[in-house]
């Protein structure tokens, strides 16, 4: 990478500090450590750090926080060059303003591989001929991560690709240019592994949109990742050329994505991994989906088309999946018969995630009996799940480790079955539950002093949804409401509202309907722990 090898000049001799030393008490500890820096030589005392190997110092800056590093490389000229030869992974604020600086930066940290370039929206971004200098100064750049780079161009994009072919992960978010900028990524870098694309604006729409891949990057593309593409289509021939992709995410992406996906379940058929939220998708697409008989981990989010029918073609011919993600947006087209095909088809089973979904004990009682390996279990804004199936799983899921109970109606009798079932369970979170009650989760958490509880009860957030309903004439039942639902209820809050303070309650309600469903899947995030290893 045009790295120099800095080497350590002569050390200079040191003067004998021991006749001016101060005669306060000096702990025997601190001293011991403080002489064991310090090497005695002919001349005086040398530092050993100062000895230490670029190669060496490097290791250990790289095992610092951003701040402490920073901090490193002010304590001399030879600690700041090694910071900057060592450092791979860097970000920077993309304001126009960057470009006469650029040269500076990348001469001092030339070994950069992975690259941030993040620009708010109320400012100008870099243009073109900031971009096509970074990749003239970074060849062995692996990974680009885009946010609001407004300026850049297709023109821009053709350079950079141009000059670091080695790139293996490309992350755009809400940039401007277009299908020729994508295509030309596509066309000259060979290694591309990883493509996430949100919010591209320079996407034309209807029949003159630009079909954008495969390119010589499908052959080594694993993940690709599209939200919020007006004409997702388009990406169509890049996903069907990719023919050892593993993970294809799809966040609510327009069209009908039904006849796309029988062509790209035919060609590609080595996925892993599916994620299909709020996309206009019926059981024909997943019916599509099941020809992947490798399927790992398949996420459902709000797609309100998708039945029991489209669920049990998945799960009888997906018979390795190992989590499964549904939220049914309270529509309950996906119950116990969909989930009693999974139960009796996915034995491999250990995750499973549930919203708006109304299981009820004969479907959970057959997962707990066929699926032996379920460790993690989340049951949010379900009807159906009180204290009979809570008892259930604490009887049938031997295996469970951690379990999650959001805005469902159980009571302290079910974390009581809690206290005797479910021998491997490590941590309980329960959250809006009215009929839980603080003592019950003391009673639980004495009982089983090994177990994590933690308890939410949400009094705050209900009094304030109450308030909201009341104004609004709509009960609010803890998820998202379906799109003609909500503006039905947003019309209706418009026209009967009076006043101002009336008004800010009702957008106050439907926005934290809106990010309720967001913070249970944070939630559920930090609650399920790190993935295991395929």
């Amino acid at each position: 990478m045009g790295q120099t090898t800095s080497t350590t000049a002569a050390v200079p001799r040191r003067r004998d500090r021991s006749k001016n030393r101060p005669t306060t008490v000096t702990s025997p500890l601190r001293a011991k450590a403080d002489d064991s820096l310090l090497e005695v030589t002919d001349d005086g005392f040398s530092d050993l750090i100062s000895n230490l190997p670029d190669e060496c110092l490097a290791c250990i800056f790289q095992a610092l926080g951003s701040g402490d590093r920073k901090q490193c490389s002010l304590v001399c000229r030879r600690w700041l060059l090694v910071d900057g030869q060592s450092r791979h992974r860097l970000s920077l604020n993309a304001h126009s303003d960057l470009a006469p600086v650029i040269p500076s930066i990348f001469s001092r940290f030339d070994a950069v591989t992975k690259l941030a370039l993040k620009c708010d929206r109320r400012s100008a971004s870099i243009d073109d001929d900031a971009l096509i200098l970074i990749s003239l100064r970074c060849r062995n750049l692996t990974r680009l991560k885009l946010r609001s780079c407004r300026e850049l161009t297709d023109f821009g994009m053709a350079i950079f690709a141009r000059n670091c072919k080695g790139l293996k992960k490309l992350s755009c978010e809400s940039c401007l240019f277009g299908a020729k900028g994508i295509n030309a990524v596509l066309h000259n870098c060979s290694l591309l592994e990883e493509l996430s694309v949100k919010r591209l604006r320079g996407l034309t729409d209807g029949a003159a949109a630009e079909p954008i891949g495969p390119g010589v990057a499908s052959s080594s593309l694993k993940t690709i990742c599209l939200k919020e593409i007006f004409n997702g289509q388009c990406f169509g021939p890049l996903i069907i050329g990719s023919k050892n992709l593993r993970t294809l995410k799809l966040f609510r992406c327009s069209g009908d994505w039904d006849k796309l996906l029988e062509v790209i379940a035919n060609r590609v058929t080595g996925m892993v991994e599916i994620h299909l939220e709020r996309l206009q998708i019926s059981d024909i697409g997943l019916s599509a989906i099941s020809n992947c008989s490798s399927l790992e981990i398949l996420h459902l989010v709000k797609t309100p088309e998708c039945t029991n029918l489209g669920l049990k073609s998945v799960a009888e011919n997906c018979k390795l999946l190992r989590k499964l993600h549904i939220d049914g947006w309270k529509t309950n087209r996906i119950g116990d018969d969909g989930l009693t095909a999974v139960a009796k088809n996915c034995p491999n089973l250990q995750e499973l995630v549930l919203i708006g979904v109304n299981p009820t004990k004969s479907s959970i009682e057959i997962l707990g009996i066929n699926c032996q390996n379920l460790e993690r279990l989340a049951l949010c804004g379900s009807d159906t799940v009180g204290d009979a199936e809570i008892s259930c799983i604490a009887v049938k899921c031997v295996a469970l480790k951690k379990l999650c109970i959001k805005n469902c109606p159980v009571s302290d009798h079910g974390m009581e079955a809690l206290a005797g079932g479910c021998p491997n369970l490590v941590k309980v979170k329960v959250k809006k539950c009215r009929g839980v009650t603080c003592e019950g989760a003391d009673w639980l958490r004495a009982s089983r002093g090994s177990l994590v509880v933690n308890l939410d009860t949400g009094e705050l957030e209900h009094q304030e949804a109450s308030v909201t309903a009341s104004d609004s004439g709509v009960q609010d039942n803890g998820l998202e409401m379906p799109p003609v639902a909500a503006q039905r209820w947003a019309a209706n809050a418009a026209s009967t509202s009076t006043g101002r303070s009336k008004s800010f309650k009702a957008r106050l309600g439907l926005i934290a309907g809106k990010n309720l469903v967001t913070c249970t899947f944070r939630s559920w995030s930090s609650f399920s722990g790190p993935s295991r290893n395929r």
